[in-house]
């Protein structure tokens, strides 16, 4: 696998949904379907790292790649909506730097 850019991995998506009649979900269900995919990743993180531990002979679903199957759902809602992923990450950045530079204790470089 190679490097790829937000917009690159946005454009294979697309290429992915476009190849069926039913298109992207609507809004509301690809909300749904996050959300869903996070309860997975929940219960991912809670048997890795909290107390409870996964039942005998269930699948092991890691938490990577739970972590991937909410990035698709984001580049899908993202590219239903016309949103550059890319843009949006750097406007989010932006924030970050600006509005919180000094919320934190940096370490010392």
């Amino acid at each position: 696998m190679s490097d790829k850019s937000m917009r690159e991995m946005q454009k294979e998506v697309d290429a992915y949904i476009s190849q069926f009649k039913e298109g992207y979900f609507s809004p509301l269900s690809m909300l749904a379907r996050m959300t869903e995919e996070v309860g997975e990743l929940a219960r991912e993180v809670n048997h890795t790292y909290g107390e409870k531990p996964k039942k005998q002979g269930e699948a092991d679903n890691s938490i990577e790649y739970e972590l991937g199957d909410i990035m698709f759902i984001v580049i899908c809602f993202a590219n239903s909506l016309g949103i550059d992923l890319q843009k949006a990450h750097e406007m989010v950045l932006e924030k970050f730097n600006t509005r919180d530079a000094n919320r934190w204790t940096k370490r010392d470089t």
